[in-house]
């Protein structure tokens, strides 16, 4: 307890902050992205069913603009702080700039793009990845990370966290697939869906509550969009869209030390938000859609918890001091991720206990039902 309150003492309240020009510009992008959004749910809710598809496939190619606007401003200015203190990040800046800008016209060319389009998009999306988890490796592997945060790098367990990055993700992966039954796969419909309602948790997660040291946050409800997207289009197309919003919280305030710690602690630990689809086809609850919602969502909480408490226990074992570092990363990642997870169950159980919205959300929902 003492450990949970000696973290919030030293946690920063955010609202409004500018310290510095980066915070001016986060702060300035914060409510221009919540009036956004605002806008967006409004012309979405009161436009007709005939106008609202072409509106929402426009919209989605603006989010995705915008969001890349948004990750490339944060790039820039996260390079040229650094660049005052003599550290540079230019072999991370520019295989991520390319990845993010070969990422965009992937969505875009999903949307309108033909065939061919959309294989040659998928392969240079799927080549910018690689080489960012590449120029990464290099990176944070000779320990210049750690040493920027303040960390001694043979603090960092790098086999146990290369260890755990890969049988974190084949279990994430089987899953996905076991609860993803009756699910089609990926389409226009799809597609854009994702992109709304990644833009849509990317944009709530500026709203932060509270945010503790090393960038552990309470949010207003970000995983809401994200949650709702996975019990709509299944497991596998959550999965995939939490991880591609994890690549987004990466680029909005990235803490990394080491390549397998980036993975833990975000494309991996964001994308089981997508496991909060996992009852949504169960027929004994099928008229218990609060529950299905809740118990998936308390699913996918335990899923990110699990990839943040072994990121803290084997990456951040420096901040425990004489504290055992299992015990400071559990603490530690309770103070923030089940309350994270708490608003969300809350405000999705009251949106499904409306018939309306549950109307709404099932009409769009393609499985066959899983008894």
């Amino acid at each position: 307890m003492s450990l949970n309150l000696n973290l919030l003492s030293s946690a920063k309240w955010y609202l409004f902050k500018f310290d510095t020009p980066f915070d001016v510009v986060k702060t300035v992008a914060l409510w221009l992205t919540v009036a956004l959004v605002i806008a967006f749910l409004i012309l979405f809710f009161t436009l007709k069913t005939d106008k609202r598809k072409k509106f929402t496939k426009a919209a989605t190619v603006f989010a995705v603009i915008y969001a890349c606007v948004l990750s490339i401003t944060f790039l820039t200015f996260t390079f040229w702080e650094n660049q005052k203190e003599g550290y540079t990040i230019l072999l991370l800046l520019i295989p991520l700039a390319v990845l993010i800008l070969s990422l965009a016209a992937l969505i875009v060319t999903l949307l309108y793009g033909n065939k061919k389009a959309k294989i040659v998009t998928g392969i240079i999306a799927a080549l910018a990845f690689i080489a960012t988890i590449i120029c990464m490796g290099v990176h944070f592997a000779s320990g210049a990370g750690a040493d920027m945060n303040g960390i001694n790098s043979e603090s960092v367990n790098s086999i146990a966290l290369y260890i755990c990055a890969v049988l974190v993700t084949a279990a994430l992966i089987a899953v996905a697939f076991i609860f993803d039954k009756g699910y089609k796969g990926f389409d226009t419909k799809s597609v854009t869906y994702a992109g709304v309602c990644i833009a849509m948790s990317f944009a709530l997660s500026y709203l932060r509550i509270v945010k503790l040291p090393q960038n552990g946050s309470i949010t207003v409800a970000s995983m809401l969009p994200l949650m709702l997207y996975s019990y709509i289009f299944g497991t596998k197309k959550g999965v995939f869209a939490g991880g591609i919003y994890g690549l987004l919280q990466a680029l909005q305030d990235p803490f990394i030390i080491h390549p397998a710690q980036f993975l833990l602690d975000y494309p991996l630990a964001f994308a089981c938000i997508g496991l909060a689809g996992i009852f949504a086809c169960n027929a004994k609850l099928e008229k218990l859609p609060q529950l299905q919602f809740a118990l998936g969502a308390v699913v996918a909480g335990i899923g990110r918890f699990l990839m943040h408490f072994l990121a803290g226990a084997f990456a951040f074992s420096a901040f425990a001091g004489d504290q055992n570092p299992f015990v400071y990363s559990f603490v530690y990642q309770l103070g923030y991720v089940f309350p994270d997870v708490a608003i969300v169950i809350v405000m999705g159980v009251l949106a499904f206990s409306s018939k309306s919205f549950t109307k709404f959300v099932r009409s769009r929902m393609v499985p066959v039902t899983v008894k």
